[in-house]
């Protein structure tokens, strides 16, 4: 049996048993894929200053995101077609996030729906929306999110246009899998996978599909999803998601200083310094260089989260001892998934968890409240 004790583990194994071009979708950016490798490799750069004779007794991890108590300060993030790196994804998912105590949010674009999720969860989850040029279609999307009990609401605003990313277009990547030779020969070699695909009825977007006008069926989603981003998006826009939500609000894709007061000024509880996993424009600044700026801009003014590049509880504690409230993760519990369902989800979390708390042990500190750039060699942030 392999002995799974880091997140690259996990990756290595989702590499294994996930078709290549589901992985590759969760696994790449755009074009050269440099803010990609940024997002991880700015937090290596990060020094720790290590502590030593200091009570570590009765250590915890536990904290509120949004007024919400969690295990940890992290929360699974939205991530597109989780449903297609393991069958059920995003239900197996949301079962070992409310489970281990963590918020899981569910993308516009998963797999499985709102109502599928809340069908499967006993706790209220997050829930992520893209805004269409459907207005309609978006308002029933937000009322469904309120049936079915969603806690808090992230609004992404980084996918007006969508990067390119040249793995996806190479590979022919749709769900489900476009049926060209090349992916019929790699699917042969994922039986474990197909098995699970075969056995569920989740193989279409189950937010859109039956739901937005004039899409019965996959075959008409990708014409509709292609006109559907709306370009023209505003902080108006913004104004009357927030009303028609009426609930706690996140907004996502901030990256720089005058978005980040401008987030704070539209009344939003909290925002997400992210550039979409290295997914959208190649060439900007990583998340993690991106949120001191950002934090020293907003000050105590609205909650400030952050994502990309995290592979490990070392990098959340980074991004607390930078200012950051709460981190999100995408890629890690996307490899535990694909590896081991929700067993593998469940492994992301404890290993995160755990580097999380030896981390700030060596650190000389017992809360992860008290966490701050204290923690960090000068020089080095």
């Amino acid at each position: 049996m392999t002995i799974i004790t880091t997140i690259e583990d996990l990756r290595v194994l989702a590499k294994k048993r996930v078709p290549r071009m589901f992985y590759d979708y969760a696994d790449a950016g755009s074009w050269t894929e440099s803010t990609y490798r940024a997002n991880s490799d700015d937090f290596a750069k990060i020094k720790f200053r290590q502590r030593v004779a200091v009570n570590l007794v009765d250590r915890t991890t536990r904290t509120t995101m949004i007024g919400q108590e969690v295990a940890m300060p992290v929360a699974l993030a939205p991530t597109g077609l989780t449903g297609m790196q393991h069958a059920d994804g995003e239900i197996l998912a949301a079962r070992a996030a409310e489970r281990f105590g963590v918020p899981f949010t569910l993308s516009t674009m998963s797999i499985c729906s709102i109502e599928d999720v809340a069908a499967h969860t006993t706790r209220p989850f997050w829930f992520q929306l893209y805004v269409m040029k459907d207005r309609a279609f978006i308002e029933r999307l937000i009322d469904r999110a309120r049936a079915a009990r969603c806690s808090a609401l992230v609004l992404t605003l980084d996918l007006q246009v969508l990067g390119q990313r040249h793995k996806d277009i190479r590979n022919g990547m749709t769900a489900p899998p476009k049926m060209t030779l090349a992916n019929v020969i790699n699917l042969m070699t994922k039986p474990r996978w197909c098995m699970g695909i075969l056995r569920t009825p989740r193989r279409g977007f189950g937010n859109i599909v039956g739901h937005a006008s004039d899409v019965s069926d996959m075959s008409s989603l990708s014409a509709w999803t292609s006109q559907q981003f709306d370009p023209a998006l505003s902080w108006a826009d913004v104004e009357w998601i927030k009303r028609r939500w009426g609930g706690k609000l996140i907004i996502k894709g901030i990256m720089d200083a005058q978005d980040a007061r401008l987030a704070l000024d539209s009344g939003a509880d909290a925002l997400i310094v992210s550039n979409h996993g290295g997914r959208q424009l190649d060439g900007a600044q990583s998340s993690i260089g991106a949120l001191p700026a950002i934090v020293e801009a907003v000050g105590k003014g609205i909650e400030v989260h952050m994502d990309g590049g995290v592979r490990s509880g070392q990098d959340v504690i980074r991004a607390l001892a930078l200012g950051a409230k709460g981190v999100y993760i995408g890629r890690p519990f996307l490899y535990g998934l694909g590896a081991l369902g929700e067993q593998g989800v469940s492994k992301c979390l404890e290993i995160i968890r755990n580097e999380l708390d030896l981390t700030m042990a060596f650190c000389g500190l017992r809360d992860v409240n008290d966490v701050d750039s204290k923690i960090l060699l000068p020089g080095t942030f």
